[in-house]
């Protein structure tokens, strides 16, 4: 009977801590995105923006893509400009959409940011569907059916979170939009993931074309395991104090993995950010 007592005045109390220890490792995952994001979005600005201001769309060539500047190809060119240009307004405001004291004090900002967000996604990804379809912008068939994926799944968590946003199923819109942003980040997903597979294993399974084991997985991956992570998240939240002490734990890792690979993209992909 005491002991029973003591675990039913105890459980509050384990509940509270493992809810702190969850919130606190979703601040550092958030806050390792935002500056991995944050990163990513300075270099579309510094460089996309000033070599499409200035006429330099060679410059693009200087940075790994599969098809980026093509002599003559102005549809294709004039597409990937507006392609990465939109990208980082679409960062921008997909990080706002987590920031929970813009939703508490500002939450017309928040609606409208939002719903940026969800046009920019759904836009991005018809022309992401364009540009490896039309265009041919792509290395394998398996790669090309990866990346069209992704789109087809932005396009549908991001109707779904508008329709639950007009209901004003606030719940069943927080977890689309949350799907949305995840999918949605998929090209900064990879480029990370690529860094930090390549610093821990030196690049095993990558090979020339993107069509080794490790390119093979990953190109679906990219979008597929985060969004597996975050339904575990979800269920997490409402589940007991073991699963809330497991998702705190991986969120930790996948933090100092986002973090390793935001900075290593910088310095191997994205740096100089300035177009020549």
């Amino acid at each position: 009977m005491a002991t029973t007592v003591q675990s039913e005045v105890s459980t509050p109390s384990v509940q509270a801590r493992t809810r702190r220890q969850l919130q606190l490792a979703t601040r550092a995952w958030f806050a390792a995105t935002t500056l991995g994001q944050l990163l990513f979005a300075a270099f579309i600005v510094l460089f996309y923006y000033t070599s499409v201001f200035s006429g330099n769309l060679a410059a693009w060539n200087t940075k790994p893509l599969i098809t980026g500047y093509v002599a003559g190809d102005s549809a294709g060119n004039g597409q990937f400009a507006v392609h990465v240009l939109a990208a980082a307004a679409m960062t921008l405001a997909g990080l706002l959409q987590l920031v929970p004291p813009v939703r508490q004090h500002w939450p017309r900002l928040h609606r409208w940011s939002g719903r940026l967000f969800l046009i920019l996604a759904m836009v991005l990804s018809l022309g992401g569907l364009w540009l490896v379809w039309v265009r041919g912008s792509y290395l394998t068939v398996t790669g090309a059916l990866a990346i069209s994926l992704d789109g087809l799944l932005i396009l549908t968590f991001g109707a779904q979170a508008w329709v639950a946003a007009r209901r004003r199923d606030f719940a069943a819109h927080r977890r689309w939009a949350l799907r949305t942003f995840i999918a949605a980040s998929g090209v900064w997903t990879m480029r990370i993931g690529y860094i930090a597979w390549g610093g821990l294993t030196g690049g095993a399974g990558i090979a020339r074309g993107m069509s080794g084991p490790f390119d093979l997985f990953w190109g679906f991956a990219t979008h597929l395991l985060p969004l597996a992570v975050l339904e575990l998240y979800l269920r997490a939240e409402r589940g007991g104090p073991l699963a809330q002490r497991a998702m705190a734990g991986g969120l930790w890792l996948i933090s100092l993995l986002i973090l390793g690979g935001s900075l290593g993209a910088w310095l191997a992909m994205w740096w100089p950010p300035i177009a020549a």
